[in-house]
């Protein structure tokens, strides 16, 4: 099981979230046009390629046209994945008539990025929005026509891949058991048998579609865990139960869209400017970056923010990135990030060396569960490798010396390469360092390992009583999934992991 879940995060994070997302929609696109030319699906070629036409073209030239009005930054990647969404949540047509509505749509789903927006944030799904209102006002029909046989095991692996590059694989899973199993109950108590019953839930209904690429949407979810399983749990009950209040009915789209009104009242309630303020190296290949919010950030230490930086010659890596946040929360203090920077950076990473202060960026979503407990009492085990000192940074930051009894196992290939040891220092926890030498002047707390990885006897000697703390993992993906299985093995019951994929 650990050999498939590196293997996974390799793949998945060799691509960028919202660029997986639409060559995986692509690849869904193509899957539908073929099994059209072998009469395979209900809609013909032509229709499919005149609707895919429509809706990608009208989506990424409107998103450009309203972006231009609002001064804002043109985001291809976003506009292609709303195009591609409409083109399998409304009906495909080759008539003309009927295509003027679907790019009717397109517009409507561009415009509600900041139109149907607080404070710089848009509060809904785009694409599920603009099927809510062309299909309320009679134009068309959203017939979610992906929601065939034929598409699901294409379209079931997609979703499986999305959810898991976005950590929303348990969120989605709980949308998909309740919705259907709403949906089997109701077939059955109506007298369908419950193999035909599970047939209708999962083949007929966009189920595995809907908790794949837009119940994920990462910028209209609440930011904690707890928060967004009660999401999937709401969404499911509206999606699978069917009501009609006047003109208003049931239907996906207005499921999705209900939650993400929901959604817009746990989370940060308006779009966040950030102002630089400098940056510093922490070590050979590590840089901080400050940022001076234009308004107070709400976040819990442990948390992530994603951090638009518009720069022109993007790569394939896009000008999107999310960031553990290294400083503590402060009221009126910067927010920090802290990154490896390699000889042959990102042009991302290329854009941020060469942000002059002053220079203003925008972080899209604040979130994430990897917090400390609320009990202080509760003893913890720190595990990082390398650049996952950055959530503990925060954490450290923001307690009281000795508040809490901490133990920080923190690995690093190169002695050259410790970073926030400043942080580590003044928080007095007691510190095991993996690394090829042990620093000079080490302070009393620390305690030096020894080179070479971290390993299951490495902790049970210097962690004896590891069992008995809640451990959190943070680092390279491979790292954290190794030692999710040591910790496990020494007893421990609860381990929560902070993945730095595709970083």
């Amino acid at each position: 099981m650990t050999a498939i879940k590196n293997l996974l995060d390799r793949l998945t994070g060799r691509v960028p979230m919202y660029r997986l997302v639409v060559i995986l929609l692509v690849i869904i696109a193509a899957y539908s046009l073929v099994l059209s030319a072998l009469g395979q699906l209900t809609y013909e070629p032509l229709e499919l390629l005149a609707s895919l036409l429509i809706s990608v073209a009208i989506t990424v030239a409107s998103s450009w046209a309203v972006a231009r009005l609002f001064r804002a930054r043109f985001h291809l990647d976003s506009a292609l994945i709303t195009g591609l969404l409409l083109f399998f949540v409304l009906i495909p047509t080759s008539e003309p008539s009927e295509l003027l509505v679907l790019a009717l749509a397109a517009v409507i789903a561009s415009a509600s990025k900041f139109v149907l927006a607080w404070r710089g944030r848009h509060i809904f799904n785009p694409a599920a929005i603009a099927a809510l209102i062309v299909t309320a006002t009679g134009l068309t029909f959203s017939g979610w026509w992906v929601a065939t046989a034929n598409l699901l095991p294409v379209v079931a692996v997609a979703s499986f891949l999305v959810l898991y590059r976005t950590r929303r694989l348990t969120m989605g899973i709980v949308f998909v058991v309740v919705a259907a199993a709403i949906q089997i109950v109701r077939f059955t108590t109506a007298g369908t048998d419950f193999g035909q019953s599970a047939q209708i839930a999962f083949v007929s209904t966009a189920i595995v579609f809907l908790a794949g690429f837009m119940l994920s949407e990462p910028l209209t979810l609440p930011p904690r865990r707890w928060q967004q399983l009660g999401l999937a749990v709401l969404v499911a009950a509206l999606f699978a139960i069917p009501f009609n209040i006047g003109p208003v009915y049931s239907s996906p789209q207005l499921a999705l869209v209900v939650g993400n009104l929901v959604a817009f009242f746990f989370g940060q309630r308006r779009g966040i400017a950030l102002d630089f303020v400098g940056k510093k190296q922490l070590t050979p290949s590590t840089w901080e970056f400050a940022f001076q919010p234009a308004r107070p950030v709400r976040f819990t230490p442990g948390q992530y923010m994603e951090l638009t930086v518009p720069h022109s010659g993007a790569d394939f890596r896009g000008t999107r990135r999310i960031f553990s946040i290294s400083s503590a929360p402060v009221a009126d203090g910067p927010v920090t990030f802290a990154m490896t920077i390699t000889d042959k950076p990102s042009s991302f990473k290329r854009a941020l060396l060469a942000l002059e202060p002053g220079a203003r960026l925008r972080g899209t979503s604040v979130g994430g569960d990897f917090a400390l407990p609320a009990d202080a009492t509760t003893p913890v085990l720190l595990v990082a490798g390398g650049i996952g000192i950055t959530p503990f940074s925060s954490q450290l930051a923001a307690a009281t010396p000795a508040a809490r009894d901490v133990v920080v196992v923190y690995a690093v290939s190169r002695t050259s390469d410790l970073a926030y040891a400043d942080v580590l220092e003044q928080s007095g926890v007691r510190v095991v360092l993996v690394s090829p030498e042990a620093p000079e002047g080490m302070p009393a707390t620390w305690s030096w390992a020894g080179p070479g990885r971290i390993s299951r006897e490495l902790i049970a000697s210097a962690v004896p009583d590891a069992s008995s703390r809640r451990a959190f993992v943070s680092g390279p993906p491979a790292l954290v999934n190794d030692v999710r299985v040591m910790l496990k093995s020494l007893g421990a019951k609860r381990v929560t992991s902070d993945y730095f994929s595709g970083y």
